[in-house]
């Protein structure tokens, strides 16, 4: 294995939601460089199915790109928090509804060059209303749209953020077995 030993880390950063550290690191090769990190906790990202088939998505406005993107529901998991329970808890605080069925779907690293972020994704069906409040989910708009329609939503450039399109296309293209 190709390892980089860690010989100084200095945190120059710690937000609410990134910490942002730099790594002194020796190579294989002997040479000394540095590694920025960004921290950031692991997410769940969530392809919800309704009974008839459709996709149920978000549509909300992302600051870092300035625009409004169509994505699946995702969010960070607290302290103490399992992937599934966030699950439950993201989808009905982002789409009002409650899983009663939650499966895994494999998951990925969302920026491996510079960041700790893992992302658990799942593919949660039999959706039943439920909703729980949160502050930061109140201008979330609901999209339903057909699986037939990904492939194009993404081409187009209407889907554009990675874990909306991994996680769709892992759902359409080898299914949730």
């Amino acid at each position: 294995m190709n390892e980089q030993k860690v010989i100084e880390s200095q945190t120059v950063f710690k937000g609410r939601a990134v910490s942002l550290k730099i790594d002194t690191v020796l190579l294989p090769s002997g040479r000394k460089t540095t590694r920025e990190i960004v921290e950031h906790s692991d997410c769940v990202a969530v392809v919800p199915v309704r009974d008839n088939g459709k996709l149920v998505m978000v549509r909300q406005f992302r600051h870092a790109t300035g625009k409004e993107l169509l994505e699946i529901p995702a969010g960070g998991i607290e302290e103490g928090e399992d992937p599934v329970s966030c699950v439950r808890r993201e989808l009905q605080e982002e789409i009002g509804f409650y899983p009663n069925e939650v499966r895994p779907l494999g998951g990925f690293y969302s920026a491996p060059g510079f960041c700790t972020e893992y992302l658990y994704l799942f593919v949660a069906k039999s959706l039943r209303p439920s909703r729980l409040i949160a502050e930061d989910t109140d201008e979330i708009k609901i999209v339903e749209i057909d699986s037939a329609e990904v492939p194009s939503l993404i081409s187009s450039g209407e889907i554009c953020d990675a874990k909306t399109i991994a996680g769709l296309l892992r759902y359409i293209f080898i299914g949730d077995k």
